[in-house]
Order: structure tokens, then C-alpha cells, then sequence
């Protein structure tokens, strides 16, 4: 069905404009005309007196709606991850597992191929959260499975994860530079994280092509004056990305503020999501706003992507359109995604949100459905 998507206002990515219409078909953006001027053949839909926007992108997610990935390793934990995904606006997103042994990697990395064989939708690939971090910042990280990386390993990661395997967060000061080329050269989105990095190894990671970090602040060696750690290093290398937790929990919204004022365009959101388990390797309490490791260590977020925007814009003061390019543009540019994803365009395809004034959820479009 050709479709003519007709929102009050309309967010591109790039601009809000009105008395527009999205025209869309077989689930891609066709073009952007005046409202009155939609061509015959098009069913208009619409969307009344709310704002239509880009649909968000997590980069990284671990569970959801009951179902922890790494506890639960099958399609239907994936399908879980991607209901809950689309509750808070985000059709695209990266699966997420926390160090743990190789073997369950690899059995993570099967579940994710028979997930797409089986038609699933959403998920762009695996991010694989260590085993190559510092433990002196492994967070609610397990220490036994923290290793230093091989040569043989990576490229056996890479052989089997071939086209499964899309990201991986590393402690730079692990991992010896022919690591980190091999990761790079593969096309793995290679992020700094859970690392204890003095200013110098963070910034040389980054100038050695290490296009990101991984959740901002948590994890990762602080900012001193006579130690700029991590944190300097991010705020310092001009092109650096950095995802954030905006929660008002991981980071303080104030952080948050003074973050976004240094880096602009380069700061973006991610949900870190889990979901209460009491079994396997990693077992997460919900404390009504959070998650947290049966000891009481900060485990993971219970936030949505729409959640993360609405603090943004609320807590933080970010203006609106910026507040949804963090959840959409800039993730999916960071991934190499900008053509597919994040923005309304010629070519794209048609996942979208429906906002009302007050940044409540009212639809989300998938493949113009």
C-alpha cells in the first residue's frame, strides 16, 4: 500500500516543518510534499495534531519485557528485546552481552543468525560488551571472564561472527594496537569502555581510529586536573562519540548538561536495559527505577529510548530536535546507518514515532505499517 503519512508537525532529522506529507512506499520514503499536494495513488493517513519524527536506534540493550538475552539465549528472548524496543519508540537496535565466555558468545551469535533466518525483525547485530575490558572498572561486569585478547581469539570472534558481530566495547589500555587494527579493519564498531585508561592511552585509542565510547562516565577512569582520564580524552578528541545513559541514576542530568555543551553532536543515547533474572551468569533486581546485582551494585537502566529523550528535554534542557537526533540520527550515523535510518529522506525507510506535546509515545510506524 502506498501510503501519504500527514503529521502536524513533521521532524526530518534535520528540520520541523509543517503542512507536509511523507509519501511512502514498499516501506521506503518516497519524498516529502505539501499537504495538498499529494499525488493519486496514495491512501493519506492522518496523524492529527501530533509531531512525526525518525523512529530511535539503541546501540546497546541487554533484555527486556522479562527476558534477559545472555540468561536466556533463543529467538523468542530477541523477539522480547524488540517488543520493548518498540514501547519506547526504537525499531532498530544492538543486542547486547555483558563479558561472559567465548562459548557464549558464539552460542549468542547462532541465536542472533536463526532470529534473522526466522524472519525477526530489528535487530542490526550483536555488540559484544567486553571480554576485553579493564577489572579494575568491570562495573557489574564478572571479573573470571575478563582476559586480555589474542590475535587468534579476535579473528576467530570475527570468522564465526561474520556479519553477526557488529560492535565491540574494549578497554584500550587491554588491548595491544594490532587489536585493535584487526577490529577496525573488519569493520567492527570498536568503542572505549569499562576502562581505566590513563588520558594518554584513551586519547592515542582514539586517534588510532576508536570511534566512540561506551556510556559516559560509568565504568571508565574520571576527570582530574592532573589526570584527565577517559572522560578528558572524550571530551578532548574533536570527532568522538559517546553514548549516555540518561537516566538521572548513571549519570547525574547535570552531567549530562555539562557533557552536552562540550561535545554537541557528539553525545547520543542508549538505554542500557536489562531485565530482572535470578538465574545465569548475570542476575538483576529491579529497584523500581533501576537494576542492580543481588549485592546492590548499579547493573543496568530501565529506561526506554522515548524515556531518554523526554529526560533530555525535561531534566536536561536540550532542545527538542536535538533531544531526537541523540536517539536517532546520531546512533544510526555512528553505525553507518544515516541512509537507512534516523532521519526522514529520500530512500529511507519508513520506521517512525508520533509524539504528542507532551513527548508521549502515541504510535510507532514500521516499514510504513
Amino acid at each position: 500500500m502506498n501510503t501519504a503519512f500527514i503529521p502536524h508537525q513533521l521532524f526530518t532529522g534535520r528540520e520541523i516543518l509543517l503542512g507536509k506529507a511523507v509519501l511512502v512506499k514498499s516501506g521506503k520514503v518516497v519524498d516529502i510534499v505539501d499537504a495538498s499536494a499529494i499525488p493519486p495513488g496514495y491512501l493519506a493517513r492522518d496523524l492529527g495534531g501530533y509531531m512525526m519524527a525518525p523512529a530511535f536506534i539503541d546501540l546497546q540493550i541487554y533484555g527486556g519485557n522479562g527476558k534477559l538475552f545472555s540468561a536466556e539465549l533463543t529467538t523468542d528472548s530477541l523477539e522480547a528485546v524488540y517488543e520493548y524496543c518498540l514501547q519506547g519508540g526504537c525499531t532498530q537496535f544492538m543486542i547486547t552481552m555483558a563479558t561472559n565466555s567465548i562459548e557464549k558468545f558464539l552460542k549468542g551469535m547462532e541465536v542472533v543468525k536463526n532470529y534473522w533466518t526466522e524472519g525477526g525483525k530489528g535487530l542490526l547485530g550483536l555488540h559484544l560488551e567486553g571480554p576485553y575490558i579493564n577489572p579494575v572498572k568491570k562495573g557489574a561486569h564478572i571479573e573470571a571472564f575478563i582476559k586480555k585478547p589474542t590475535p587468534e581469539e579476535v579473528l576467530m570472534l570475527l570468522e564465526k561472527g561474520k556479519g553477526i558481530f557488529k560492535m565491540m566495547t574494549i578497554a584500550p589500555e587491554q588491548c595491544d594496537e594490532n587489536i585493535i587494527d584487526l577490529l577496525l579493519n573488519h569493520n567492527i564498531l570498536v568503542s572505549s569502555g569499562h576502562s581505566n585508561a590513563s588520558y594518554e592511552q584513551a586519547i592515542n585509542g582514539f586517534y588510532r581510529g576508536i570511534p566512540a565510547a561506551t556510556h559516559l562516565f560509568n565504568a571508565m577512569s574520571p576527570l582530574h586536573g592532573r589526570e584527565p582520564g577517559m572522560v578528558g580524552a572524550i571530551y578532548d578528541h574533536p570527532d568522538t562519540q559517546s553514548s549516555i545513559v540518561c537516566d538521572g541514576i548513571h549519570v547525574d542530568f547535570a552531567s549530562v548538561r555539562i557533557s552536552k555543551k562540550i561535545m554537541g553532536q557528539r553525545l547520543f543515547f542508549i538505554t542500557d536495559a536489562v531485565a530482572e533474572v535470578s538465574h545465569g551468569e548475570y542476575q538483576h533486581v529491579f529497584k523500581g527505577d533501576r537494576y542492580t546485582l543481588p549485592g546492590g551494585v548499579l547493573s543496568g537502566s530501565a529506561l526506554t529510548m522515548i524515556m531518554a529523550v523526554k529526560n533530555g528535554v525535561e531534566k536536561v534542557g536540550i532542545p527538542l530536535p536535538e533531544a531526537l537526533r541523540m536517539a536517532s540520527f546520531y546512533p544510526s550515523a555512528l553505525a553507518g546507518l544515516s541512509k537507512k535510518y534516523g532521519s526522514i529522506q529520500h530512500g529511507s525507510h519508513a520506521d517512525f514515532v508520533v509524539l504528542d506535546d507532551e513527548l508521549n509515545l502515541q504510535q510507532v510506524i514500521v516499514d510504513g505499517e
